[in-house]
């Protein structure tokens, strides 16, 4: 996958990871970057940096998602790059509120299918294309205080582990899974993001990414420690389960003494 030359989409792109991914499309040599996000005007922003285009989108209405590869299409031609990157957080266990379970849902899992049907048609046909789907850690890893969140970032790993398998010989599917990064969300965990290990600036984490992406790997772990967890946990799930306990603990005693 060549970055220079190319045309990419970055959902989420008004702030964090996606904000990264679309400034350093456009240092790489993109020829186009349409950066797309809830908040219009944070996308328009970025877009502003670097002579790109900025679009209002809401990921998980489907024809939200039609519509803005079709305004992408339109202005720059046929898309290499989507980077479906668009995803937020919700803290708590079963009890959360079935509105929250399905808007979380609908962001964190649907957004990445409405775009595989919207995208990956028209890349089949020309026989090249990319898409780069923005998991988590916790998507291996699941998460010691967030059901929600685990479930679905589990879930999108699956589907795209399953769209590489169903057409990753004719396009580049990635997943990106980082640990903990310097974002609104790290902010909101307070101290207890620490606890987690290194948090990585968002453009060590594009830089990662867009390396994997030319490599065109299929699992991108900017904290390579990730993979040994993963190992761990395949290797004797009860034992990991109680070192999960165990970190759930240290968590939630941090969380009690930030005094955030």
């Amino acid at each position: 996958m060549r970055i220079e030359g190319c045309v990419a989409v970055v959902t989420g792109g008004g702030r964090g990871i996606g904000r990264a991914l679309s400034r350093r499309l456009a240092a790489e040599g993109a020829r186009a970057v349409v950066v797309a996000d809830l908040d219009a005007a944070a996308a328009e922003g970025v877009a502003a940096e670097f002579g790109g285009l900025g679009i209002g989108c809401d990921v998980s209405v489907e024809a939200e998602v039609v519509a803005l590869v079709e305004r992408a299409e339109a202005a720059h031609g046929a898309i290499d790059l989507w980077c479906s990157n668009a995803g937020i957080a919700v803290r708590g266990g079963p009890e959360v509120a079935d509105a929250d379970w399905e808007r979380i849902w609908r962001v964190n899992v649907m957004a990445h299918v409405y775009a595989a049907r919207a995208v990956i048609p028209g890349m089949l046909a020309r026989g090249r294309g990319h898409l780069l789907g923005t998991v988590s850690a916790a998507g291996l890893v699941n998460h010691v205080f967030a059901a929600p969140y685990a479930v679905t970032k589990s879930a999108a790993l699956s589907l795209f582990e399953w769209l590489a398998i169903a057409h990753g010989e004719e396009i580049g599917v990635s997943v990106l899974c980082p640990q903990g990064v310097r974002t609104d969300m790290a902010a909101a965990e307070g101290a207890a993001a620490a606890i987690l290990g290194d948090l990585l600036e968002p453009d060590q984490v594009a830089e990662i990414a867009l390396d994997g992406v030319r490599r065109e790997r299929f699992l991108i772990l900017p904290h390579p420690e990730v993979a040994g967890y993963a190992q761990r946990r395949a290797a004797d799930h009860d034992r990991w389960l109680r070192g999960m306990r165990r970190l759930r603990h240290r968590v939630a005693e941090a969380a009690e003494g930030d005094p955030a």
